[in-house]
């Protein structure tokens, strides 16, 4: 593998201008193909293996064209206070408020609450659903401006007026801003890092075409493959990070080579063969981390995964190619004024570098491991101590800002029609093997009202055929609360009595239903999933390594990590301690897919730092170090690399934490955390304690498996060995090409 490198790297340095104009072109095709590209269709979401899914098929087939995909706007109108909606004067300008909305020539049609028993029972409050003939993507900003202006000639009669639906979602995708927030701390660690604004400045350069490249092809597969905003922004999240990162270790690493007096072919080439190694492992890692949540059985979610791997691979790619060809062009930019004067005057960096404050941290915990690790993972342990409570669901408007209508319309249909009206079930009732389907679908629908936690039930609905009946269940509790899913679960276990005395059988479906049933989905696809990426991805560092215990000791605190961040998650987003402080106005369940998602990327991203940090070690292990000098040499080369890598990924996914996407949210927070808990307590101070505990035993393999395992070299060993002399070209050359 070092040797691979180390000649892909020579030659990206040697062809600088053809691999320069080949990465040119690729940015150029895709940019044309997804400024060129169809607009993406809204696609309608399926969860495949679920009941709510199979009920709402069902329906779909019984009753077809009867589920449209148009775009709905709830509208409700509440009087003032001691007033009611069906006096005379209100009840004329709710009429009116219809008659302006209906007007739209988007709108497909309107309904009359005065006509369609949409009144609340003490008369406060009305609600109106306006259609439209298109989906919520296909609405023009003249419609939208359409509604707001309704709404607003609405309010001046008097009348509290809000509006939710889809009608009303912002449609418009990634904002740029937290790109933006991430970019700018990256350049200032950087700098810092690198003293120079070249070497600060390459990163970001080569991490933005990758995201280019990714963004752009993600766009064009967007229609055939009916790829969501959400894959977008989490491969824009993603690529952001470990492209700064990649590169930020290639650069670092030829800066170390050229310290000791290397030529600039040969530092690239050593550098591309050392550190890239490293980074085409962890990028693996990643890659086996994101393309796994494919095992999970979520659309969704495998679209997502897939879209954030394509970007951590050209991420990878661009490191190993476009960094080393950079390097061509600028081989002495990069360097500090100092190492460049340095060079001038003759002087290198000498063999043995000076302590630093990565040689001294390890000093601290190599004299105290047991301390430090036992001090590491109590406190790991505590902030992982609310996963315990942690509740997943899928939180609709009321988990938005009261600064939003939809909000407020939530709110407002809350309290006039009780909480659990935001949240109907539907009962999907197949009669064709009853005798009479009418009076069987009938008693279903008193049986299931008559069930404790029943609010209403409506009338059912018959298909042409006569053998399909739909009714909605308006529950007594809110949609997202214990009670419902426990109604839910007492409806369809209550469901073999009913079944045999009607000879009919039926299915609960609904939004309520659905994420209900999708929370359970993702919570029972956890284990098969962790065991799953966790195993391949032992298996991978045991090829790394060539150890037995250092790859169990990375996923063990991976494991710990995960744990905390999730913790910190249901702190603030479930329990809302320090909410305020992110936004976070109303807490709840944590989105169903975010903690899967989460512990994907977590992982691939723990095995980052973990494959950069002991990569080192095991470097100097092999090249005849002690154990302990080895962990030492580890630190003393890495860790104020990994300290700014970990930093610029902290910035990155703290910028989505302003996101209006609450997924993204979450999965920003949840990032950044577990970055922060990852690199600064698990690798720093948990991996140096556990191997300095280990001694000589941390790599330890036995013979039969070495034998077996292929052997890749991450280390650089054939590097080292004397090899024939290689012509360089002058640094005066250089300087001017």
């Amino acid at each position: 593998m070092a040797a691979f490198l180390y000649r892909m790297g020579r030659l990206a340095f040697r062809r600088r201008w053809s691999v320069a104009l080949v990465w040119a072109a690729v940015l150029a095709a895709v940019a044309m193909a997804g400024m060129t590209a169809a607009e993406a269709e809204e696609e309608p979401f399926s969860m495949p293996g679920i009941e709510s899914q199979e009920a709402f098929d069902l329906m779909e087939e019984r009753f077809p064209g009867a589920a449209a995909d148009g775009a709905t706007a709830r509208v409700v109108f509440v009087a003032p206070d001691g007033q009611k909606v069906t006096a005379a004067e209100n009840k004329k300008a709710v009429e009116a408020a219809i008659a302006e909305l209906g007007d739209g020539t988007q709108v497909a049609s309107t309904v009359d609450p005065f006509k369609a028993d949409a009144v609340s029972d003490d008369g406060s409050t009305a609600y109106t659903t306006v259609t439209y003939k298109v989906d919520a993507a296909g609405l023009t900003d003249a419609s939208r401006a359409h509604l707001d202006e309704s709404l607003e000639n609405a309010r001046d009669s008097g009348l509290t007026v809000e509006a939710g639906g889809d009608a009303m979602e912002d449609m418009g995708g990634p904002s740029g801003t937290a790109e933006a927030i991430g970019i700018s701390v990256a350049a200032v660690v950087l700098l810092i890092t690198f003293g120079s604004l070249a070497a600060a400045g390459l990163p970001l350069l080569t991490a933005i075409v990758g995201v280019g490249i990714s963004l752009m092809t993600i766009t064009a597969l967007a229609s055939p493959l009916g790829l969501t905003d959400t894959t977008s922004t989490l491969a824009i999240m993603l690529g952001l990070a470990v492209g700064i990162d990649y590169a930020l270790f290639i650069v670092s690493r030829y800066r170390e080579e050229r310290g000791k007096g290397r030529a600039p072919q040969e530092a690239t080439a050593l550098a591309v063969g050392t550190a890239g190694s490293a980074v085409v492992f962890a990028g693996l890692t990643v890659v086996i981390a994101l393309a796994g949540l494919s095992v999970v059985g979520i659309p969704m979610l495998t679209e997502m995964g897939l879209g954030a791997a394509g970007a951590v691979v050209v991420g990878v790619l661009i490191a190993l190619t476009l960094v080393p060809a950079m390097l061509g062009f600028w081989p002495n930019a990069v360097l500090t004024r100092k190492d460049r004067k340095a060079r001038k005057a003759g002087r290198t960096e000498p063999e043995t570098p000076k302590r630093n404050g990565g040689s001294r941290w390890a000093g601290f915990v190599l004299r105290r491991p047991l301390p430090v690790l036992l001090a590491a993972v109590a406190g790991l342990g505590a902030l992982a101590l609310p996963m315990t409570d942690l509740q997943l669901g899928m939180p609709g408007d009321e988990a938005k800002s009261t600064e939003t209508t939809q909000r407020r319309a939530y709110d407002a249909l809350a309290e006039g029609f009780g909480p659990g009206f935001n949240g109907p079930l539907t009962v999907v009732v197949d009669a064709k093997g009853a005798d009479d389907p009418k009076a069987a679908a009938e008693t279903v629908s008193e049986e299931i009202g008559g069930t404790e936690g029943v609010v209403s039930v409506s009338p059912a609905q018959f298909n042409e055929a006569g053998d399909t009946a739909v009714f909605s269940v308006v529950p007594a509790t809110a949609p997202t609360d214990q009670e419902t899913k426990d109604l839910v679960n007492t409806i369809r276990g209550d469901r073999p009595g009913i079944e045999s005395e009607t000879g009919a059988t039926f299915e609960v479906t609904g939004t309520t239903a659905m994420n209900i049933d999708i929370a359970e989905k993702v919570q029972s696809a956890l284990v098969p999933y962790l065991l799953v990426v966790v195993g391949l991805a032992v298996i991978l560092l045991l090829v790394v390594f060539r150890s037995i215990l250092v790859p169990l000791k990375a996923a063990a605190g991976f494991l710990l990590s995960v744990l905390a961040s999730l913790g910190a998650v249901v702190v603030v987003f479930q329990q809302g301690h320090g909410a305020d402080l992110l936004g976070v106005e109303t807490t709840g369940p944590i989105m169903s897919l975010m903690p899967i998602f989460l512990v994907g990327i977590v992982f691939g991203l723990a095995m980052d730092y973990e494959v950069f940090l002991v990569s080192r070690m095991r470097e100097a292990y092999v090249h005849g170090e002690r154990p302990a000098q080895a962990v030492t040499s580890g630190f003393q080369h890495s860790a104020r690399v990994v300290v700014a890598a970990a930093l610029i990924m902290i910035a990155v996914f703290s910028g989505f934490i302003g996101d209006s996407d609450s997924m993204i949210k979450m999965i920003g927070f949840g990032l950044a955390s577990a970055v922060l808990l990852d690199a600064f307590v698990v690798r720093m101070a948990i991996v140096p304690a556990v191997l300095a505990l280990l001694g000589e035993r941390a790599w330890w393999l036995p013979k039969w498996l070495d034998r077996i395992l292929p052997r890749v070299d991450v280390e650089g060993e054939a590097l080292t060995r004397p090899a024939e002399p290689v012509e360089e070209p002058a640094e005066k050359d250089l300087a001017r090409a």
